[in-house]
């Protein structure tokens, strides 16, 4: 062997460059900074959950004794109270019948502005979506006065389906702004092929895009469905006298201001935990659904 293939392996260049090391060095101090900056948000945000789910299994002692502390024995009977005693379970009842209205009017129409936007050219279009897109800018607390004398001069004060109503109102501009950019993304030959084969407007919109577009409208969906579960200022103005068609958020609130000085800890977080158990549940079962409708998008 000579000299030069002895000095050979000293040039394959497996050992990186002396320049990229400060480069590395400084992206790895990056990656730890912001993984241990999710682990302490990831922290705050379920250690608050975890309390409030223990303490449901507490009795009224062991939360002012130690609150930090294990329960003795898991009891369920403050889940039962909660449901029947403060009436959490009509309450649970009239939420979802406000939320699933709610999120179906507002997809359905939602869906069908968004593709018309995404899709079409006509006049006056770019206005009429910047028409709905402009809500975006406009808090709700600035049109609880007039939204409270429309809704009562219409007859639809205190009832679902001006609540309904006044829900789909609300989401329908980001719904619309989120699903044009969606419905943009699809592709234009499967439109015109389905068009040359006979299918009208109507069908290609219910059978072929829609499906195309599941993704984005699931996100959309269980942005809304998050958002209306968790409303309360518009129930609490629109929904008043009449406890009985309360919704869940209304409910726990009368139940946290009527507990006093000798309050039911323990029936109140249960009532709590049974509020938080469907946005766990909806999160947990479309987590991938959503993440996948929210890079769609940028994936095509």
């Amino acid at each position: 062997m000579t000299t030069l293939d002895r000095a050979a392996p000293a040039t394959t260049g497996a050992e990186p460059a002396p320049g990229d090391r400060p480069v590395r060095r400084e992206i790895g101090v990056a990656n730890v900074f912001s993984h241990g900056f999710l682990v302490l948000w990831g922290a705050l945000t379920v250690l608050p959950l975890l309390w409030m789910v223990l303490s449901s299994f507490k009795t009224n002692g062991e939360i002012l004794a130690d609150p930090w502390g294990l329960p003795s024995a898991l009891r369920f009977d403050n889940w039962g109270r909660a449901w029947s005693e403060a009436h959490i379970g009509r309450y649970f009842l009239n939420s979802i019948v406000v939320v699933a209205g709610s999120v179906s009017l507002t997809m359905l129409m939602g869906a069908a502005a968004a593709y018309v936007f995404g899709r079409y050219e006509f006049r006056g279009r770019q206005f009429v979506y910047y028409l709905f897109v402009g809500g975006l800018m406009f808090p709700v607390f600035l049109a609880l006065v007039p939204l409270f004398f429309v809704v009562r001069n219409a007859g639809l004060f205190n009832t679902w389906t001006g609540l309904i109503l006044v829900y789909s109102a609300y989401s329908l501009p980001f719904t619309v702004f989120f699903l044009t950019a969606f419905f943009r993304t699809l592709p234009t030959s499967v439109a015109e092929a389905a068009l040359v084969d006979g299918c009208g407007h109507f069908r290609l919109f219910f059978r072929v895009m829609l499906p195309m577009a599941r993704p984005g409208l699931i996100s959309v969906a269980i942005f809304n469905f998050l958002s209306h579960w968790n409303q309360f200022l518009l129930p609490q103005v629109l929904m008043q006298g009449d406890d009985s068609k309360w919704v869940l958020a209304q409910g726990l609130f009368a139940l946290s201001v009527s507990q006093g000085y000798a309050g039911d800890y323990a029936r109140l977080f249960a009532g709590l935990t049974i509020a938080v158990l469907p946005v766990l549940v909806v999160y947990l079962v479309f987590q991938r659904q959503v993440q996948s409708g929210l890079t769609a998008g940028q994936l095509k």
